[in-house]
């Protein structure tokens, strides 16, 4: 697979990871802290592979997954009930 398939398929496919799981939670507050710390974990892997750096990917990818996990309904992504 040519160098640039692969450095551009890895930042997609998390992107779309993220944006599955950022619906975790009842509330759009339990969604929102969800969706932002997968959203900087997953940010931070991407500014480190695209050169952003992993601290500027983990803002950018923190406050995507924040926003994406507060306008999720509960009723359309539900993956069950948290662990306590």
């Amino acid at each position: 697979m040519p160098h640039i398939i692969r450095k551009s398929l890895l930042p997609a496919a998390l992107i779309g990871i993220t944006l599955g799981l950022s619906g975790c939670g009842y509330t759009p507050g339990q969604r929102a802290l969800s969706g932002g710390a997968i959203g900087a974990g997953t940010g931070a892997v991407i500014g480190a592979v695209t050169g952003t750096g992993p601290a500027g990917g983990a803002l950018i990818g923190g406050a995507l997954g924040a926003v994406a996990g507060a306008v999720t309904n509960p009723n359309t992504i539900n993956l069950g009930r948290p662990l306590r």
